[in-house]
This record gives C-alpha cells, structure tokens and sequence, in this order.
C-alpha cells in the first residue's frame, strides 16, 4: 500500500470515527431517556462502531510498515484479521440484542415515549444516511478492505435507524386507536425483526474475511482476470507458463506462476522471467490491489 493511498485511508477512517462519535452519544442519552431498547442497541451499536473504526485506523498504520524479520511476508493479513474481529463483535450485539427483544416480550413489552423516539429517529435516518453516502463515495475513490468495511457498519446504522423510525410512526399511530394497549410491543418487536435481519450483513463480513485468512481463491471476477493475464503471458512469450496459485490477502493480491523451460532446457533469461512479471502486472493494473507476483521456474 502506497504512503497516499493509506493517508487517505487513515482520513476515511477518522471522518468515520467523528460521526460515529456524535450518533453514539445521541442515541445513548435519547435511548435512556425515552426507555427504548432499539434506540440504546443504536447507540450502543454507533459506540461500537466508533471502537472498531478506532481499530482500524491502528491497523491501517500498522500494515503499512515494511516486512521485516517478523514478517517476512508483510502485514496483509491484519485487513481480514480486523475485519474479522469487526463482524464478531457486531454478531455478538445483535445477538444480545435478540437475547433483550424476546426477554421484553415474554415480560409484557416496554412502554417508549413514541413521539420524542420518533423525532429522534428521523434525524438519525437523515444523519446516518448522509454519513452512508458519502462513505460510499470515498469507497469508490480510496479502495480499501477497511474502508469497504465501514460503509457496511454505516449501511447497517442507516437501515436500522430507517427501520426504528417507521416502528415508532406505526406505534405512534397505534396510540390513537383502540389498540393503543399493544403499543408497548412496538419496541422490542421492532429488535426482533431487525436482528434477524442485520445477522446477515456482519456474517458476511466474517466469512469474506475468513477466506483471506485461509488463504482462499478469492472472487470469481478476481481469479478470471488473472487467468487471461496468464494466458496474455503465454502468448507473449516463448516459454510455457501455469498459474499455480492466487489469493487475495487484505489489501495485495498474491500470484504465483511457474514458468517451464522451452524443450526441457534448465536455462530460462532473466528477461523472460521479468516480461512474464510484468505482462501480468500490466493486464491486472486495473485491479485497487498490490500486486505480489512470483514466478518459479518449474523442473
């Protein structure tokens, strides 16, 4: 990762951490004032986010540095390593959260002050949704594991508040009719539903991390550009070439190739070994990754 590249990164990630700090704060204070449990789990959610964000910023700092004898293979692997943690720590939330939803409901529901919960969810679902947006667009512009990460936390914020905020028109609606006494389930049924939801987004997060960890192929898009670099590679050269391996890790994108001397020779050029490099760096130039290419010479 280039010196502006993880600048941009670090200030993605602080913008973050800002906004999440301000969502946090609010939704704690007006959570325990009104007596909401979706509207704490928001707060509690945007303070654990800002946690997160503050992780990242650590860890965009630390994989930068140069291998070493340490890590003789770089610090890629701290990406998918903190996005795992990330996605862990948000299952165990909503999971919790779950926990309080059906405790609240077998107890006979929570009695929230739909009006105050209201105003306050459409400033949240304005705010969150502007933060969402223009992270994306960052995203767009800074590729980044860590950066894609924080508009998934920021996407999540967004639907939950959005989904918050049309739960207390519903129940605020409902006080008015002769149903008014099942106004008290609004909230925690409210957390049911979305926590069945949002177990999907950070479960996501986990598995996409844990294959970079593992070592796994990575996308179908990913593996079929590298499998025309290789051919592109053939083709510009006299030697037979095989991918042998290709893995994306964080923020790289590890290749290995075998290169096989022409009529069963020992002696390949070095200039054949940099020309079969350098055809598969340019065809995979267009890729946001550090590209770490090996090339072997196959026996």
């Amino acid at each position: 990762m280039c010196a502006q590249t993880s600048l941009n990164e670090n200030r993605v990630l602080t913008f973050s951490a800002l906004i999440a700090s301000v969502f946090a704060l609010g939704g704690l204070v007006v959570g325990l004032l009104v007596g909401s449990l979706v509207i704490v789990f928001d707060g509690v959610y945007s303070l654990i986010s800002l946690l997160l964000t503050l992780l990242s910023l650590v860890a965009s700092r630390y994989i930068r540095k140069p291998s070493d004898a340490q890590f003789p293979f770089g610090r890629a692997l701290f990406e998918p390593a903190v996005i795992v943690i990330k996605g862990s720590v948000i299952l165990l939330l909503v999971a919790y959260s779950l926990y309080s939803a059906i405790g609240a409901l077998i107890t006979g529901g929570r009695e929230v002050d739909a009006s105050i919960a209201t105003l306050f969810g459409t400033v949240n679902v304005i705010g969150c949704g502007l933060a969402w947006w223009y992270m994306a667009k960052l995203s767009k512009r800074h590729a980044s594991g860590l950066i894609g990460a924080e508009v998934k936390q920021w996407q999540m914020d967004t639907l939950l508040s959005l989904a918050v905020t049309i739960g207390f028109i519903v129940a605020l609606g409902v006080t008015f009719t002769p149903f008014a006494h099942y106004a008290v389930y609004a909230d925690p049924l409210m957390m049911l539903a979305m926590s069945f939801y949002f177990l999907k987004v950070p479960f996501g997060m986990v598995k996409t991390a844990l294959r970079e960890i593992f070592l796994m192929s990575p996308s179908k898009d990913i593996c079929k550009r590298v499998d025309q670099s290789i051919i592109d590679a053939c083709k510009e050269s006299e030697q037979d070439i095989e991918l042998t391996g290709v893995t994306k890790v964080g923020p790289e994108l590890w290749v290995d190739v075998d290169i096989y001397p022409e009529d069963n020779s020992d002696v390949i050029l070095v200039d054949d070994i940099e020309q079969t490099r350098k055809t598969i760096a340019k065809r995979l130039s267009g890729l946001p990754l550090k590209l770490q290419i090996n090339v072997n010479i196959a026996r």
